[in-house]
């Protein structure tokens, strides 16, 4: 009777060590790469880490290298102006993600999750745009634009992620949007200074190029001409997939 006591006394604190052992078993490093964005030659890796239970934090990196503008159609829509040369437009971007993971069900970074996260990133562009010029040569030209545009933003996400196996984890963001701003500055920096006429011309040509919602002022001098960008910022997440390695 005597051992039967102290046995369901101890079968507690010997039931809490196993599940604590357990808990401490259980990898809290994740590492990911987004396969869906691969498509868009966009080049995406996470590490998130466990800092409890049901949470966790990860912070990610994208990269996609200068190249055509994508959804060329949409933003030639949303452009007013002919000088303005889509066809000839680079981008490349990069953004820094740092995102708070909280998990609905049992947890350990599975399951699904709400992330409140913010993002970091960084438009580097080269934007042509036409003038007409003076002198014998051919009556117009065009003027490249290079410069950077960054934008800070915040939003949530909605998704689910489970185990393949016990190394391998699968994530779904399902869906998510973040909103801030931004502002930039494009130059363009003639090898020959401009002529009163060319002046006149590219000042004409960036009068006349609105991009909703977005504020865009312009100068133009004989060395060289500015764009500055400034305006509110907004994207879209889901229908991503990513394959992780716990460790």
């Amino acid at each position: 009777m005597k051992r039967l006591f102290i046995a369901a006394l101890l079968l507690p604190v010997m039931s809490m060590a196993q599940e604590k052992q357990a808990a401490q078993s259980v990898p809290k490093n994740i590492f990911r790469v987004n396969l869906s964005s691969l498509v868009l030659k966009n080049y995406h890796v996470t590490y998130e880490r466990a800092l409890s239970k049901k949470i966790s934090l990860s912070v990610s990196y994208r990269l996609m290298p200068k190249g055509s503008l994508p959804f060329k159609d949409f933003f030639d829509n949303s452009v007013s102006g002919s000088a303005l040369q889509f066809s000839g437009i680079q981008v490349g971007n990069s953004a820094i993600t740092p995102e708070l993971r909280i998990y609905l069900g049992k947890g350990n970074m599975k399951g699904f999750y709400l992330a409140p996260y913010a993002r970091f990133a960084t438009f580097d562009a080269t934007t042509p745009i036409t003038y007409s010029s003076s002198g014998t040569g051919p009556s117009d030209k065009t003027g490249d634009f290079i410069g950077r545009v960054t934008s800070t933003s915040a939003g949530i996400m909605l998704g689910w992620q489970f185990n393949l196996s016990k190394k391998l984890v699968m994530d779904l963001q399902i869906i998510g949007g973040h909103f801030g701003s931004c502002s930039g500055n494009l130059d363009l920096k003639p090898i020959v200074p401009l002529s009163a006429q060319e002046i006149t011309s590219l000042q004409n040509s960036l009068n006349g190029i609105q991009v909703e919602p977005f504020d865009i002022k312009s100068t133009v001098t004989a060395s060289g001409a500015n764009i500055q960008v400034t305006g509110p910022w907004a994207g879209i997440r889901g229908a991503n997939i990513g394959i992780g390695f716990r460790f």
